[in-house]
């Protein structure tokens, strides 16, 4: 049976591969992005629901999907400390997921971090390792949690610091064999791809991805 996706995080580096990549997918017959803004294409069967992300409990629209996306995520530096990136990394992920997960979706696809842990010296690490374990217990079927290092790709706001990681990382790739090869920089074209290549299956149940698949 066709599918509703819900999307949330769609107009970042991920969210901005995926979305046309769901779209495209004859499985979905609606995708929901939700959001501040509009995503910049449109398309038949695109819908789009506004909201911080803070006032789920008050959407008039539904939020009724069979999959989340989230491709939501900051740094410490954008959101303007540790609390910004908590409130955006933990507290929006978790809220969206609870939402949807109470009006009916089943499986969670969302994007982590290569190296989260509870016990990681980085607070940025320990914040996902959170994310994961509190999406990991909202009630769904399926969760499924992808955790890319570096990411490569043209951002629409200002990053320095991964900037000036995605000059050298032609030269950290080559580093990066054997266990670590899970820090290997990537594309968001290429962690969008695996996201909706797992989709594909129907594992239950959690399930933490290093990437590349």
């Amino acid at each position: 049976m066709p599918r509703t996706a819900l999307l949330a995080g769609a107009t970042g580096l991920v969210g901005t591969a995926l979305l046309p990549l769901l779209l495209a997918d004859a499985r979905y017959r609606e995708v929901i992005v939700l959001g501040r803004r509009a995503p910049a294409l449109t398309h038949a069967k695109l819908r789009f629901v506004k909201s911080t992300l803070e006032d789920l409990d008050t959407l008039p629209d539904p939020l009724a999907a069979d999959d989340v996306f989230c491709c939501l995520g900051t740094t410490t530096a954008a959101a303007g400390g540790r609390a910004g990136l908590e409130r955006v990394d933990y507290h929006m992920v978790l809220a969206v997921a609870r939402a949807a997960q109470a009006s009916g979706a089943t499986r969670f696809f969302g994007v982590s971090a290569a190296g989260a842990s509870t016990t990681s010296p980085a607070f940025y690490s320990r914040v996902k390792a959170r994310m994961e374990k509190s999406v990991s217990e909202a009630g769904f079927a399926a969760v499924h949690l992808f955790r890319p290092s570096l990411l490569l790709g043209a951002r629409s706001e200002s990053r320095p610091a991964e900037a000036f990681a995605q000059r050298i990382a032609p030269w950290l790739a080559p580093l990066c064999v054997g266990p670590l090869r899970k820090y290997q920089p990537i594309t968001a074209e290429a962690v969008a791809k695996a996201m909706l290549t797992i989709a594909q299956s129907d594992q239950a149940g959690v399930h933490v991805h290093d990437l590349p698949l």
